[in-house]
């Protein structure tokens, strides 16, 4: 509190500076190449009329994010803890177990992206760039301060993709009015599964979770919460939000160009050639290898913490338990990325779009629990209208899940 109230006013930017990066690395998480690949659909098949989702997406996701960040600084030890203590041993067990398996999953699509933008630059094989990729994110785990480096790396990933997707729409040239007028809601006809993907991917309960994660490995305090909600969890989650409206953007003005929707994200690179040259399609792809990087990055370091909290083994990314399971992540993604040739394999993630659906409400419902519990929150408990917010967010995600598990079962 002392330290708070002796800024003086010619400093008080600062103060929104030092507390940059946790809600960078939830972003980091969420935009990846599956939030990547439902924005190509959207903007290929349906031009600009779903960019509204995102725009809803990204409110719920600041208010989930703002929950498990206020719970991490009224908490003694972590949110897993926390859950421990407020629910039970097995419920915190559940939740570590349960992102583990999703980041498990997940981590294949991230390889083969990360692959894949670096053979979009340079040229190789995907499957090589992969494995190369891959140790790469193994050797930032051998660094001491492991958290530090994690955050540095990711927050400048975010701010070379904005750059990257920002360039990217300004060089394709689209059609900005009809773009303003994608924000107002609409249902177009056939739109049905792509709806859902683009609420699972870009409203992430996952990272929302984690951001608490990440709040307590900064040090951060109550007393600086407001210049947190400022400074890091709103631009944070913004961040990637605008980054995949312009994807949407791209995806549309160059399926206006071509005639043709891109099917895929290197067609989508290679449209740049033609529409903006060769500066365009290395401006986008860089753009989509920062996009899986940083998601294979954040992934990995944030399932390999949560399994060793749910099993008491410890969050800290510099403990060696936790380091072995985010190797773990990480080998998983590299061994089946190699298996199948640099295919994502479409059963993997079927079967990952299954766990979200069993993991995601109960990490909804864990951080509404824990942020009304008033002994926990203390001033900072939810207010009536913040859980209005946090209960229509649960809604769209028991709706996602519902409407996922009718295709699942069909």
């Amino acid at each position: 509190l002392d330290e708070a109230k002796s800024a003086t006013p010619g400093r008080a930017w600062t103060k929104y500076l030092t507390v940059i990066g946790p809600a960078f690395i939830a972003g980091a998480w969420q935009f990846g190449p599956g939030n990547l690949t439902s924005a190509v659909q959207a903007g290929g098949k349906f031009q600009y009329s779903l960019i509204w989702v995102i725009l809803v997406s990204t409110i719920l996701m600041i208010f989930y994010t703002d929950m498990s960040v206020r719970i991490a600084l009224n908490s003694e030890g972590s949110l897993i803890d926390s859950v421990k203590r407020t629910l039970g041993k097995p419920v915190g067990v559940l939740a570590g177990v349960g992102v583990f398996l999703i980041t498990l999953m997940f981590s294949v699509g991230n390889a083969v992206g990360s692959g894949l933008g670096l053979s979009l630059i340079f040229g190789g094989s995907t499957v090589m760039w992969t494995l190369i990729c891959t140790l790469v994110v193994a050797s930032v785990m051998l660094f001491k301060n492991t958290y530090s480096v994690v955050e540095k790396i990711l927050v400048s990933l975010v701010v070379m993709m904005a750059i990257g997707f920002i360039l990217s729409a300004f060089l394709i040239k689209p059609d900005w009015g009809s773009a303003a007028q994608g924000l107002l809601p609409t249902f177009p006809a056939g739109v049905g599964l792509l709806l859902v993907a683009l609420i699972g991917t870009n409203f992430s309960i996952n990272a929302a979770f984690c951001t608490g994660y990440a709040t307590r490995q900064r040090g951060l305090k109550q007393w600086q919460y407001k210049h947190i909600v400022i400074g890091d969890t709103i631009p944070g989650i913004v961040a990637p939000g605008i980054m995949t409206a312009l994807v949407i953007i791209v995806a549309a003005a160059a399926t206006q160009l071509t005639g043709e929707a891109p099917g895929s994200l290197a067609q989508l690179a290679n449209i740049f050639r033609p529409a903006a040259g060769d500066i365009g399609y290395y401006i986008f792809s860089l753009g989509f290898f920062g996009a899986a990087f940083s998601s294979m990055v954040a992934n990995s370091s944030n399932g390999g913490m949560l399994l060793a909290d749910g099993l008491g083994w410890g969050n800290n990314l510099s403990e060696k338990r936790v380091k072995i399971l985010v190797y773990a992540v990480l080998a998983f993604g590299a061994v089946v990325a190699a298996v199948f040739g640099g295919k994502s394999p479409v059963q993997l993630i079927v079967v990952a779009n299954a766990l979200t659906v069993l993991v995601a409400p109960i990490l909804g419902a864990l951080l509404i629990v824990l942020s009304n519990n008033k002994k926990l929150m203390g001033t900072m408990v939810n207010t009536w209208w913040q859980n209005v917010m946090v209960g229509i967010g649960l809604a769209a995600i028991l709706a996602t899940c519902y409407r996922l598990i009718i295709v699942l079962l069909g």
